[in-house]
């Protein structure tokens, strides 16, 4: 059975010329880039070859690229190293209802250190208001985290509005976004959003899992998150992953020069994609902006069923989505998200996302079409829920 891979937010294929360029670094070139002989001076030149890429990709300086984990270490380093750093400052963090967990989880942990969080709401969009933010500012604040686009729904944030916003101000507050949905998806430029910190991933650019980064504007006043060595300008302590790393820069450069042609491409497959479903299933919420919205994302609550059922459904047929965000879909509580966007409880329950990537077609695109309406049907069918069986 052909497998049809829907589910591009959760991650990506690693692309070919990217496993390529990083296998001589397990092998040949495998040595320390913290050592002075060959072997690792060849290995500090790639790594900082990658931190150029990166860097291309956001318009940002190399040297304010910092090599991390992923995106979840990428958001702890930017919002624990800020408020430990600034805290003789001020104690007062703002970020959103519908951030990642890697930010809420973090942020809840702070609170628990004494800093002062507060959660703004959103539009029935996913949309945080730009005024919101401003009146949320205390003479306490000292960051700002509001992610660029919602993991979930795909809801793209006015993260340069509130950068404007933010350097009007008689005082520095420091601004971070999560880019991870956004980078490599939609034009990404860090003095364009008016943003001090921004996290980054591999693995949702085609590249490996277990790398990403974070953007530090030169003059940022942060502290490590990981201490014990003086690699990564003396601000992130590890040997490096150079394979990885070299895998992360192939990725970030592949994907900058297929941008507008991808952006284009996936734009189509998700309208196509989205029209084709609300034509053909009744009772449909579309979650997220109508057209404010990352290319590649689909988001739809399926009123009467469960997520699950849903899942396991198309799985049988070969296609491959997912509820919600990756990281948290072991979790039997509907999305934070959905509810934050006013979802009622029982229908945030039946949600599908589904993402699309670099090698989905037209045709996957209709087998969807052609396969998930009697799916629905089947699930709907078997819901005491549901209003056909009688109305009792």
């Amino acid at each position: 059975m052909k497998r049809i891979y829907m589910d591009h937010a959760g991650t990506t294929p690693v692309r070919q010329e990217v496993v390529e360029a990083m296998l001589p670094y397990f092998t040949e070139k495998f040595g320390n880039a913290s050592t002075i002989y060959s072997y690792g001076r060849e290995a500090k030149a790639a790594i900082e070859e990658a931190r150029e890429k990166v860097a291309n990709l956001i318009g940002a300086d190399p040297r304010e690229i910092f090599f991390t984990a992923g995106g979840t270490e990428s958001d702890n380093w930017a919002i624990r190293g800020i408020a430990h750093a600034n805290k003789q400052k001020g104690k007062h963090i703002i970020t959103s209802s519908i951030e990642h967990h890697a930010v809420l989880h973090t942020c809840e942990d702070l609170e628990k250190e004494g800093f002062k969080v507060t959660y703004l709401p959103v539009d029935k969009y996913g949309l945080v208001k730009v005024e919101d933010v401003l009146n949320a500012i205390t003479d306490e604040t000292i960051l700002i985290t509001i992610m660029h686009a919602n993991n979930e729904i795909g809801t793209i944030e006015p993260i340069a509005e509130i950068g404007k916003a933010l350097k009007k101000l008689d005082r520095k507050i420091y601004f971070h976004t999560d880019a991870v949905q956004t980078v490599g998806k939609i034009p990404v430029n860090v003095d364009e959003l008016g943003v001090d910190l921004l996290s980054i991933s591999a693995h949702k650019i085609y590249g490996p899992k277990g790398v990403g980064a974070l953007y530090i504007r030169k003059g940022t006043k942060i502290k490590p998150f990981i201490t014990g060595g003086a690699q990564e300008n003396k601000r992130r302590a590890g040997t490096e992953n150079v394979p990885a790393i070299v895998g992360f820069g192939k990725a970030a450069e592949l994907i900058g020069k297929e941008l507008d042609e991808q952006y284009k491409k996936l734009t189509y497959l998700r309208d196509k994609l989205i029209k084709g479903i609300m034509e053909r299933i009744p009772d449909v919420i579309l979650n997220g902006h109508p057209t404010q919205r990352l290319p590649h994302n689909v988001n739809l609550c399926f009123k009467y069923i469960e997520g699950e059922s849903l899942l396991l459904n198309l799985d049988m047929k070969g296609i491959c989505a997912s509820s919600g965000s990756a990281c948290t879909s072991g979790s039997l509580e509907p999305s934070h998200v959905l509810l934050a966007i006013g979802i009622p409880h029982e229908i945030a329950h039946g949600s599908l996302r589904l993402t699309l990537g670099r090698d989905n077609t037209e045709e996957d695109v209709d087998y969807v079409l052609e396969v998930l309406p009697g799916i629905v049907e089947k699930l709907r069918s078997m819901s005491p829920l549901y209003p056909s069986k009688g109305g009792n």
